[in-house]
Protein backbone atom coordinates (compact mmCIF):
# COMPACT_ATOMS: atom_id res chain seq x y z
CA UNK A 1 0.00 0.00 0.00
CA UNK A 2 1.36 3.42 -1.01
CA UNK A 3 -0.14 6.85 -0.42
CA UNK A 4 -0.61 8.96 -3.54
CA UNK A 5 2.33 11.15 -2.48
CA UNK A 6 4.61 8.25 -1.53
CA UNK A 7 5.03 9.68 1.97
CA UNK A 8 3.46 6.61 3.54
CA UNK A 9 3.97 3.05 2.40
CA UNK A 10 3.56 -0.38 3.96
CA UNK A 11 3.67 -3.96 2.75
CA UNK A 12 1.12 -6.55 3.85
CA UNK A 13 0.53 -10.23 3.18
CA UNK A 14 -2.70 -12.03 3.96
CA UNK A 15 -2.59 -14.81 6.54
CA UNK A 16 -4.68 -18.05 6.41
CA UNK A 17 -7.74 -16.14 7.71
CA UNK A 18 -7.23 -13.49 4.95
CA UNK A 19 -6.24 -10.82 7.48
CA UNK A 20 -3.47 -8.40 6.42
CA UNK A 21 -0.19 -8.86 8.29
CA UNK A 22 2.45 -6.15 7.95
CA UNK A 23 5.84 -7.36 6.74
CA UNK A 24 9.10 -5.74 5.69
CA UNK A 25 8.93 -4.03 2.33
CA UNK A 26 10.48 -6.27 -0.37
CA UNK A 27 13.55 -4.75 -2.00
CA UNK A 28 11.86 -4.81 -5.43
CA UNK A 29 9.15 -2.41 -4.14
CA UNK A 30 11.41 0.11 -2.39
CA UNK A 31 12.52 1.86 -5.60
CA UNK A 32 8.98 2.34 -7.04
CA UNK A 33 7.79 3.79 -3.71
CA UNK A 34 10.76 6.19 -3.65
CA UNK A 35 10.03 7.17 -7.27
CA UNK A 36 6.43 8.04 -6.36
CA UNK A 37 7.64 10.22 -3.47
CA UNK A 38 10.28 12.06 -5.52
CA UNK A 39 7.75 12.88 -8.25
CA UNK A 40 5.27 14.58 -5.93
CA UNK A 41 5.54 18.29 -5.31
CA UNK A 42 4.05 20.30 -2.49
CA UNK A 43 0.70 21.70 -3.52
CA UNK A 44 0.17 25.43 -3.70
CA UNK A 45 -3.10 27.21 -4.20
CA UNK A 46 -3.25 29.44 -7.23
CA UNK A 47 -4.64 32.81 -6.24
CA UNK A 48 -5.30 35.10 -9.16
CA UNK A 49 -6.65 38.61 -8.83
CA UNK A 50 -8.76 39.87 -11.71
CA UNK A 51 -9.60 43.55 -11.98
CA UNK A 52 -10.35 46.27 -14.42
CA UNK A 53 -8.85 49.71 -14.66
CA UNK A 54 -12.02 51.78 -14.71
CA UNK A 55 -12.61 55.02 -16.54
CA UNK A 56 -11.91 57.27 -13.56
CA UNK A 57 -8.59 55.53 -12.91
CA UNK A 58 -7.63 55.80 -16.58
CA UNK A 59 -8.71 59.47 -16.62
CA UNK A 60 -6.25 60.02 -13.79
CA UNK A 61 -3.53 58.79 -16.11
CA UNK A 62 -4.51 60.55 -19.35
CA UNK A 63 -7.03 63.11 -20.55
CA UNK A 64 -8.41 60.48 -22.90
CA UNK A 65 -8.88 57.10 -21.16
CA UNK A 66 -9.64 55.31 -24.44
CA UNK A 67 -6.22 56.24 -25.81
CA UNK A 68 -4.60 54.62 -22.78
CA UNK A 69 -6.66 51.47 -23.35
CA UNK A 70 -5.62 51.36 -27.01
CA UNK A 71 -1.97 51.88 -26.09
CA UNK A 72 -2.16 48.86 -23.78
CA UNK A 73 -3.78 46.75 -26.50
CA UNK A 74 -1.08 47.92 -28.97
CA UNK A 75 1.69 46.99 -26.46
CA UNK A 76 2.85 50.61 -26.32
CA UNK A 77 2.05 50.70 -22.60
CA UNK A 78 3.19 47.95 -20.24
CA UNK A 79 0.82 47.13 -17.37
CA UNK A 80 2.00 45.65 -14.09
CA UNK A 81 0.45 45.23 -10.67
CA UNK A 82 2.71 45.87 -7.71
CA UNK A 83 5.62 45.18 -10.02
CA UNK A 84 4.24 41.77 -10.99
CA UNK A 85 3.57 40.98 -14.65
CA UNK A 86 -0.09 40.78 -15.59
CA UNK A 87 -2.11 39.11 -18.30
CA UNK A 88 -4.29 41.71 -20.01
CA UNK A 89 -7.55 40.18 -21.16
CA UNK A 90 -8.71 40.74 -24.71
CA UNK A 91 -11.76 42.89 -25.26
CA UNK A 92 -12.69 46.39 -24.22
CA UNK A 93 -11.22 48.26 -21.31
CA UNK A 94 -8.15 47.22 -19.37
CA UNK A 95 -9.01 44.02 -17.53
CA UNK A 96 -6.04 42.18 -16.13
CA UNK A 97 -5.16 39.11 -14.11
CA UNK A 98 -2.18 38.77 -11.77
CA UNK A 99 -0.71 36.03 -9.57
CA UNK A 100 -1.00 37.50 -6.07
CA UNK A 101 2.00 35.53 -4.83
CA UNK A 102 4.14 37.83 -6.98
CA UNK A 103 2.89 41.03 -5.31
CA UNK A 104 4.59 42.68 -2.34
CA UNK A 105 3.19 41.93 1.10
CA UNK A 106 0.14 44.06 1.99
CA UNK A 107 -0.15 45.30 -1.60
CA UNK A 108 -3.94 45.57 -1.49
CA UNK A 109 -6.05 48.13 0.29
CA UNK A 110 -9.71 49.03 0.36
CA UNK A 111 -11.99 52.04 0.41
CA UNK A 112 -15.52 52.34 1.80
CA UNK A 113 -17.12 52.45 -1.65
CA UNK A 114 -16.75 49.35 -1.13
CA UNK A 115 -13.85 48.54 -3.39
CA UNK A 116 -10.47 46.87 -3.30
CA UNK A 117 -7.50 49.00 -4.19
CA UNK A 118 -4.71 47.26 -6.04
CA UNK A 119 -1.42 48.74 -7.19
CA UNK A 120 -1.42 49.14 -10.96
CA UNK A 121 1.37 50.64 -13.00
CA UNK A 122 1.33 51.87 -16.58
CA UNK A 123 4.85 52.13 -17.99
CA UNK A 124 5.63 53.83 -21.28
CA UNK A 125 8.01 56.32 -22.83
CA UNK A 126 7.52 59.95 -21.85
CA UNK A 127 6.98 61.04 -25.47
CA UNK A 128 4.33 58.36 -25.94
CA UNK A 129 2.68 59.45 -22.71
CA UNK A 130 2.45 63.00 -24.03
CA UNK A 131 0.91 61.76 -27.32
CA UNK A 132 -1.76 59.88 -25.32
CA UNK A 133 -2.79 63.08 -23.59
CA UNK A 134 -0.98 62.17 -20.40
CA UNK A 135 -0.72 64.65 -17.55
CA UNK A 136 2.88 65.53 -18.45
CA UNK A 137 2.83 68.70 -16.33
CA UNK A 138 2.89 66.40 -13.30
CA UNK A 139 5.78 64.19 -14.46
CA UNK A 140 8.79 64.61 -12.19
CA UNK A 141 12.32 63.27 -12.37
CA UNK A 142 12.83 60.13 -10.30
CA UNK A 143 15.66 61.77 -8.34
CA UNK A 144 13.24 64.46 -7.16
CA UNK A 145 10.64 61.91 -6.06
CA UNK A 146 13.27 59.90 -4.18
CA UNK A 147 14.15 62.99 -2.11
CA UNK A 148 10.69 62.88 -0.47
CA UNK A 149 11.59 60.25 2.14
CA UNK A 150 8.47 60.87 4.27
CA UNK A 151 6.19 59.80 1.38
CA UNK A 152 8.07 56.58 0.69
CA UNK A 153 7.45 53.06 1.88
CA UNK A 154 10.14 50.50 1.14
CA UNK A 155 8.81 47.40 -0.59
CA UNK A 156 11.12 44.50 -1.23
CA UNK A 157 11.35 43.46 -4.85
CA UNK A 158 10.57 39.85 -5.66
CA UNK A 159 13.37 38.39 -7.76
CA UNK A 160 11.01 36.62 -10.18
CA UNK A 161 9.34 39.89 -11.19
CA UNK A 162 10.64 41.84 -14.16
CA UNK A 163 11.32 45.53 -14.35
CA UNK A 164 10.19 48.05 -12.97
CA UNK A 165 11.31 46.64 -9.62
CA UNK A 166 14.66 45.56 -10.97
CA UNK A 167 16.82 47.22 -13.63
CA UNK A 168 15.59 46.93 -17.18
CA UNK A 169 18.35 46.50 -19.75
CA UNK A 170 16.65 48.75 -22.31
CA UNK A 171 15.55 51.51 -19.95
CA UNK A 172 16.42 55.15 -20.23
CA UNK A 173 15.52 58.10 -18.03
CA UNK A 174 12.86 59.34 -20.49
Amino acid sequence: MVSTTGEHAAYYELDEALRPVQKDMPATLVEPVERIAENCEPALSSVLFVAGAGGSLRAGVTENPVRLTRSVKDALTYVSCGGAPVYVWPGGGITFMVDVTRLPENAFGYVPTPALVAPIEFTLKKDDYAMLGGHVDFVRPLAEVLEEKERQRQVGALPQNPWPLKPYAGSSES
